[in-house]
Parts: structure tokens; sequence; C-alpha cells
């Protein structure tokens, strides 16, 4: 028997399987609040298998959502409509209901854009962009950074075949864009002349974790974006070298006021949105 879901009124909702973590209710929340909006943001525990009972709920009574870890592909059956750079990554973390319809994008590149330039790093333009990783959000990012104009992308994963068909998915649509991909074992050699390095692996969640790559191996001039908040093993190094660097707290923020402003039409109010988070 599928789940049946009730939401009362306006709403939105973040969905996510686990979904307790989420801090997007306390950014949206505090931004309604500060507009004198008559909405309200949750966090929603949804399944797999429960996804097509939530769309359906969601097309009569809600005015958007957000998804979240593992629904960012499963989603993708359930949309009328998706933005183009969030169809080629397969990626959709924001979804705005229009007319009984579900429209799909990703506001996970516009975050991390915005994350790296307001802690300093460099405009994606012209930007010699290194992945570490390949999962998660990694494709979403990567398209966003080819549409903002990188002048080339580098992937460094465990799994080589992982990165190769994520560079040939990005220059089937770029052909131009020079993207190379290898393992830890061609750190060195992919990390030469980048300016940009983004560290997307789950490593550094736990203070255990080892480096996704060699420390050492860091270029002096590049700056590392860590999606990770906390200080991890590579951050700490960069720190420690002057190596210019940030973590991904801002990332969250980001991401989150761009859905904001899809779904309202409003300007959101950024620094109650940063101040929201940091209270947690």
């Amino acid at each position: 028997m599928s789940k049946i879901y009730q939401f009362e009124g306006l709403q939105f909702a973040v969905i996510g399987d686990p979904i307790n973590h989420s801090l997007s209710p306390v950014m949206h929340n505090a931004a309604f609040q500060a507009l004198g909006m008559n909405a309200r943001y949750i966090a929603v525990h949804v399944l797999k298998e429960d996804l097509a009972a939530f769309t359906e709920s969601a097309k009569k009574q809600l005015a958007g959502f957000n998804i979240t870890v593992p629904h960012k592909n499963n989603i993708l059956p359930f949309l009328s409509d998706i933005a183009e750079h969030a169809a080629l990554a397969e990626s959709v973390n924001t979804v705005t209901v229009k007319d009984g319809s579900l429209i799909g994008t990703s506001t996970d590149g516009y975050g991390f854009e915005q994350a790296v330039l307001e802690t300093g790093g460099p405009a994606l333009q012209g930007a010699d962009l290194c992945f570490l990783g390949c999962g998660g959000v990694v494709p979403a990012l990567a398209f966003h950074a080819a549409f903002a104009g990188v002048r080339s992308i580098r992937i460094i994963n465990r799994t080589v075949e992982k990165a190769q068909v994520l560079c040939k998915k990005l220059q089937q649509r770029f052909p131009d864009l020079p993207c190379a991909y290898g393992d830890s074992s061609k750190t060195a050699e992919l990390l030469d002349g980048v300016t940009l390095i983004a560290q997307c692996t789950s490593l550094g969640l736990k203070e255990t974790d080892p480096a996704p790559i060699d420390p050492a191996l860091l270029p002096r001039n590049v700056f590392l974006f860590d999606t990770i908040y906390k200080k991890t093993k590579l951050l700490s190094y960069a720190e420690e070298h002057h190596i210019a660097h940030a973590n991904g707290a801002s990332m969250l923020l980001h991401q989150g006021a761009k859905s904001f402003e899809i779904w309202t039409g409003r300007k959101p109010p950024l620094d109650v949105m940063r101040n929201a988070l940091a209270q947690k």
C-alpha cells in the first residue's frame, strides 16, 4: 500500500533518505519569516519506493521542494520538464510545482560558484578546474562549470571508468572543452596548472579519514574548495602551507538561496539565512 503524504497549506519541503540532518528548513523558514511570507518549509523522509506517492501529493499540495541524496537522480522520471544543465548531469535538487506539473533544475552548481567567489576563489570562466571524486554532486558541478566557461576540467577518481564516462558526457555537449581524468597515480599530472580544486569525496567526514590525495601535491597557487564543512586533512594542510582554501559551508547557503528565488520570485535574505545556519 502506497504511503499517504498530507501537507497543510502552502508549503515547501526537502526530501531525502536520511533527512533528519538537513539544515535546509532552518534557513528557509528564517527567510520566510524575515520577509513576512505565509509559508513553511519542512523535511520529509521519503524512501525510493515512496517517490511516486510523494510526487503525486506534491503536485496537489506543495509549491516546491528540494531533493538530497539519494533522490537527485531518482526524481527524474517524475518530472514534466527539466533544465538542460540538470538533464545533462542527471541531477536535480530543486523542483517547482506549476499547474500540477513538476519542473526540475539544479542549484548545486550555482551554490558552488557563488561559494567559491564569496570565499576568495577564482571565477569559473577561464578556470582550470580539477575535481577530487566523481560521484554525488560532481556531475552537477561539472556541467554548471562547463556552461560557465571553464577552460578545462580534470577528474581524479579511484574508479577511472566513472570519470571517463563523465568526461565523455561533458565533451558530447562541449566538444572543445579539454577533459582529462585518472586515478591517484596521475595526481601530479592532473593538478599541473589547475587554478581551482573541488574536493567532492566523502573523505574528511570522519577524523580518521585519510586525505583523498597526497596533500604535498597541492599546487601552491591553487584555490582549494572542500565541499565538506569540517576541517579536513586537506584543508588543514592548505592552512598550514598558506594555500588559499575554503570549506563547503557557504555552498549550502547559496544553493538554498537560489531555490528560494526560483520558487518565490523574491530576493533571498542572505544574511538572515546565513545567520540561521550559523546558529546550528
